[in-house]
């Protein structure tokens, strides 16, 4: 099993720009250390289309009302800056920045515990056809590697990403090759599993990280099994 930088295709220097803008990684930075609170205001703005910051103020007087500490009122505010200005970017265009958050969060997270953390790699093994679309995230520890998939929501699990990691589970293991595969999404754990059990494409095997347990990513491998 070894790992490789993914071919400079036009979708992946596209990407490459949205993943480089300075939004990104501010978001990321500010996700890192945000309280569960915090990572459920940031997915509510981000995905609608209302910049206006009162009403979210509003909905979550647990980060803004009279009785919030002052320091994580100040850390929410910015949470809160930054989820708005994804939401003010467009329909197409909050789909892609979402999703690179969320990847730029996970190596973030990860790079908190290793020091081999990548992104945009392909695991080939040997005498087996290497798949197209490269893992979001990988840990290339040796003898404790770790690829992960990583989603905005639910609704981006489907058979090609389970497939796919699969793949690379079941490659590893047929090459005595430890090898942890992984999703990550920035969803409720509930709507994982609904969405889990509409699919047919083996899912056993996958670990799970969600909005509920992604901050855990930072001291450990995710640790929860995705299952139906």
């Amino acid at each position: 099993m070894r790992f490789q930088d993914a071919a400079r295709d036009a979708r992946t220097v596209v990407y490459a720009g949205i993943q480089a803008d300075p939004m990104v990684a501010r978001a990321a930075e500010l996700l890192a250390d945000a309280a569960p609170l915090e990572r459920l205001l940031a997915r509510a703005a981000m995905n609608g289309e209302r910049t206006d910051p009162g009403p979210w103020r509003a909905m979550f007087p647990g980060l803004f009302g009279p009785g919030a500490d002052p320091g994580l009122r100040s850390h929410a505010e910015a949470v809160l800056d930054v989820s708005l200005d994804v939401a003010g970017r467009g329909e197409q265009a909050r789909s892609q920045y979402r999703g690179a958050i969320v990847e730029a969060l996970t190596e973030r997270l990860l790079a908190r515990r290793s020091t081999s953390v990548r992104r945009e790699r392909r695991i080939l093994f040997d005498g087996v056809a290497a798949e197209i679309h490269p893992y979001d995230v990988t840990v290339e520890n040796p003898g404790a590697a770790e690829a992960y998939d990583c989603k905005w929501g639910a609704r981006g699990i489907g058979p090609d990403v389970l497939l796919q990691l699969d793949a690379a589970r079941t490659g590893a293991a047929a090459e005595e090759e430890p090898l942890r595969v992984a999703l990550v999404v920035f969803d409720a754990y509930r709507s994982c599993l609904v969405r889990l059990a509409r699919e047919t494409a083996p899912a056993g095997g996958t670990y799970l990280a969600t909005i509920e347990t992604i901050h855990e990513l930072a001291i450990r491998p995710a640790t929860l099994r995705a299952r139906r």
